[in-house]
């Protein structure tokens, strides 16, 4: 399929724009709050901040390609790696990197909730334009509302509408991915 030429392709134009690894993995807090490697292609120089910052509109540290991986979700196609394994599933809330778990816990309430079901490589929230970058409560709140009306009113063809959404909203690139 597509990740036979897609993945090798990534790999050669990640390396030859910038060094370091093909992939980059990140610790995020997984079903039942269980810590697990989230795999990505890797969209930013490496950097020592990773792990305790978010990406920002105009971040410095997102590359040319990173850019574009970013605004069209391919950088996220590694996680396929991640539901075989049996750590995520296609759809479900989006992991958070463990320092924002332990962060938004403490803002929001019933946010644990969302650790009683796999984390997803896209979610309702995703879909609906909270993807990216967390910077207020109210985007937060907005999140986890999505993630908790998703986990409450799942069924098979709101899955197919979400991953729907996400292949028409990576084709014509997401405002919010950076």
């Amino acid at each position: 399929g597509v990740l036979s030429w897609l993945m090798p392709l990534m790999a050669i134009i990640i390396k030859w724009e910038s060094r370091g690894p093909v992939l980059f993995k990140q610790k995020r807090s997984g079903i039942n709050n269980e810590d697990f490697y989230c795999y990505k292609f890797r969209s930013m120089t490496v950097n020592s901040d990773c792990n305790l910052k978010q990406a920002t509109k105009g971040d410095a540290r997102i590359t040319k390609v990173g850019e574009f991986i970013r605004k069209t979700s391919i950088d996220e196609l590694p996680q396929f790696f991640n539901v075989f394994i049996g750590d995520m599933s296609v759809v479900g809330p989006r992991p958070h990197m463990v320092k924002h778990t332990m962060e938004f816990s403490n803002i929001v309430d019933r946010y644990m909730l969302r650790h009683y079901v796999k984390p997803g490589i896209t979610g309702l929230a995703q879909t609906m334009g909270f993807r990216g970058e967390t910077k207020t409560k109210h985007e937060i709140k907005g999140r986890i509302t999505l993630d908790r009306f998703y986990i409450e009113n799942w069924n098979f063809f709101l899955d197919l509408k979400i991953i729907f959404n996400t292949i028409v909203n990576g084709a014509k690139g997401e405002e919010n991915a950076y």
